[in-house]
């Protein structure tokens, strides 16, 4: 069994790594994580690091990555306001946009060109204006002043749309509402569900193969949520494996339907750094 999985891995090209529960908790960076990385790119492969956590900007993660040990290379960071700016820029050119998320990810919509009726507080730019697009993400500025727009915008007919389903964002701490939670209380008020984006969507899957050039049978996925993370691999044909530490514990996976169970689970990345490289 330990043989086929090294081979299996050992020919993959590309190497996804999910970041909070699966390579660091919150600030603390998995000693492991960054071995098995370093491992990976010594022996040829290739390495992308995908977040759901769109509250932060890409030269965030780039920072925050160094920071860490992880020596982020260009190219190798992507996150799930990455996909949805792409999906508005090239699918929604033109459609003024109501933003709940936090300043970063404004910023990050600006530099992409989506047209924006609020400011990076979530301000009314202008108090007439009308939203042709609602877009709530995770957000650790949230105001009642905000949460109110979108849900009046949503009413009146805009379309809603959401970076990713993460109900909670492990930190040093414990777990804090993460996106999926702002978008049920949306959805709980407004009675109207979101197309949502980031892992386990389509979008997702087809802009990381696009960007890396790489198909989908040549990458494997690794991260800590079975609802996303392993659901990306379920779904679309990528080798799916899960990391006990984070968010998904083995009486989880005990629970899961039979097409909802990983191809693979560790206890940590440190696991799968000793089958593959010893």
């Amino acid at each position: 069994m330990e043989n086929s999985m090294k081979a299996v891995l050992g020919a993959k090209k590309l190497f996804v790594f999910d970041m909070d529960g699966t390579i660091y908790l919150g600030g603390i960076p998995f000693d492991f994580a960054v071995r098995y990385i370093n491992h990976l790119r010594e022996s040829g492969h290739r390495v992308l690091f995908f977040t759901n956590n769109a509250s932060h900007s890409q030269r965030f993660y780039y920072g925050k990555l160094a920071r860490l040990g992880f020596d982020p290379q260009p190219g190798e960071i992507m996150s799930s306001g990455d996909v949805t700016a792409a999906f508005l820029t090239r699918n929604r050119p033109g459609k003024q946009v109501y933003l709940l998320g936090t300043p970063e990810l404004w910023d990050e919509f600006h530099r992409a060109g989506v047209p924006m009726i609020c400011d990076r507080d979530g301000k009314l730019t202008d108090p007439a204006a009308k939203a042709d697009i609602v877009v709530t993400s995770f957000d650790t500025t949230l105001t009642y002043e905000k949460l109110t727009h979108a849900c009046t915008f949503i009413r009146e007919g805009a379309e809603y749309l959401s970076t990713h389903p993460d109900f909670n964002c492990p930190t040093e701490t414990g777990f804090i509402p993460d996106s999926g939670a702002i978008a049920a209380a949306v959805t709980a008020s407004t009675g109207v569900t979101p197309t949502y984006f980031g892992k386990p969507y389509r979008e997702t899957v087809e802009m990381i193969s696009e960007i890396t050039g790489v198909a989908r049978e040549d990458m494997c996925i690794f991260g800590d949520r079975l609802y996303t993370d392993i659901a990306t691999g379920k779904k679309h044909g990528i080798t799916a494996v899960l990391v006990l530490s984070g968010e998904t514990k083995q009486e989880d996976v005990d629970a899961a339907l039979p097409e909802e169970r990983p191809d693979m689970i560790f206890g940590n990345l440190g696991d799968v750094d000793a089958l593959m490289f010893g």
